[in-house]
């Protein structure tokens, strides 16, 4: 199995999102966790709304710093993926090991829209655009891929269709 860090700002919206992606459709071949290099302190409530009502146990997701995965004894990352473009120019944390780090910027749905239904309406996008990412990595070989491959596969996952930026090595 290989653990998946998932990366944004706040750690409240799309890295939530990407974590709950990852550990569904996964299907054990993948352990996701998310954090934040600024978190917020909790998750979005439209998000968290979001994947309830798409069948989430939404119980565990807390927006935490990308820090405690830094630190002795946390689950050694394979992969570090950041979904925002300001978590990916900041100055990242030394991941023990050596994981493999990829780009897959999204819109930030949080604060997105006045009404609940716009609000809804920015999650739901987020959602669609990580889950076509997330599909694209579950379909790898990444049992059987040199560390070059899956950085290059990785790059270009981030480049699929609505990333807001280029994929970028870390």
């Amino acid at each position: 199995m290989l653990n998946i860090l998932i990366l944004c700002t706040a750690n409240s919206a799309r890295s939530i999102l990407g974590e709950a992606l990852i550990n569904r459709l996964g299907e054990g071949r993948f352990k996701a966790y998310s954090a934040g290099s600024h978190p917020r302190g909790e998750p979005n409530p439209d998000g968290l709304a979001m994947l309830k009502d798409k069948g989430y146990d939404i119980s565990a997701f807390a927006s935490k710093s990308w820090d405690v995965f830094a630190e002795p004894g946390a689950p050694k990352m394979d992969i570090v993926i950041t979904v925002c473009d300001s978590a990916a120019g900041e100055a990242c944390p030394l991941w023990p090991g050596t994981p493999v780090k990829a780009h897959w910027g999204i819109p930030d749905p949080a604060h997105q829209g006045e009404t609940a239904d716009a609000r809804r309406a920015a999650f739901e996008e987020a959602y669609r655009l990580l889950e076509l990412r997330v599909r694209a990595l579950t379909s790898l070989p990444v049992e059987s891929m040199t560390t070059q491959d899956l950085r290059s596969a990785l790059a270009d996952i981030g480049r699929l269709d609505g990333a807001t930026q280029m994929a970028r090595e870390a």
